[in-house]
């Protein structure tokens, strides 16, 4: 004797219908980060970074972000000395974190630098994005950290923050790949 009945299984196909149906929904909605460029400059004894990252939500996240659910995107830079038999040597690594929110009331989007505090409003979303992905001038590491003669690289990528989530949307969006945005790393020589 099954332990399912009718209505068992119709709740069980409910059940794994909400947690499938999103996944499949959003196959052909697709969204995703990208670093385009990076590039740094020796000024003043500090390495400058410029950037451009393209951001572009799926439609499940954008769907959440006009419903209320703010977002974390964290900039992840990181600059290694390569080493052929041993594990590259970590010389910095910095994580710049922005929270992209809606308000309804005033139809505007606030993208707030979580390092700094510094807030920017924007009535189209696409231009706030442009602002998240616009780097320029940002100080990314002093001269004096590299040693003369020796090689490094830089890198530099981008993710959706799944933990900064509220609990009920963080739950969804680690079974959902639309969720799943970030770039890979974006890496280039970095010489002293």
């Amino acid at each position: 004797m099954s332990g399912f009945g009718p209505r068992g299984m119709w709740y069980l196909f409910a059940f794994v219908s909400w947690f499938l149906a999103p996944g499949v929904l959003a196959a052909g909605e697709e969204g995703g980060f990208r670093v385009i460029e990076a590039r740094t400059r020796l000024e003043a004894g500090v390495y400058r970074l410029d950037a451009n990252i393209e951001f572009r939500l799926s439609a499940p996240v954008r769907e959440a972000l006009l419903n209320g659910v703010p977002l974390v995107i964290e900039i992840d830079m990181e600059v290694v000395e390569p080493r052929r038999w041993l594990p590259d040597k970590g010389v910095a690594s910095l994580t710049q974190g922005y929270r992209l929110s809606y308000h309804a009331l005033s139809e505007r989007f606030l993208v707030r630098n979580l390092n700094t505090g510094a807030r920017r409003s924007f009535g189209v979303l696409e231009d706030a994005l442009l602002h998240l992905g616009t780097i320029r001038d940002f100080p990314l590491l002093d001269e004096d950290l590299l040693a003369p003669g020796r090689f490094y690289m830089a890198g530099l990528r981008a993710g959706l923050d799944i933990e900064a989530l509220p609990t009920p949307v963080q739950m969804m969006a680690y079974v959902t790949p639309a969720w799943w945005l970030g770039s890979d790393w974006y890496t280039w020589p970095l010489k002293p």
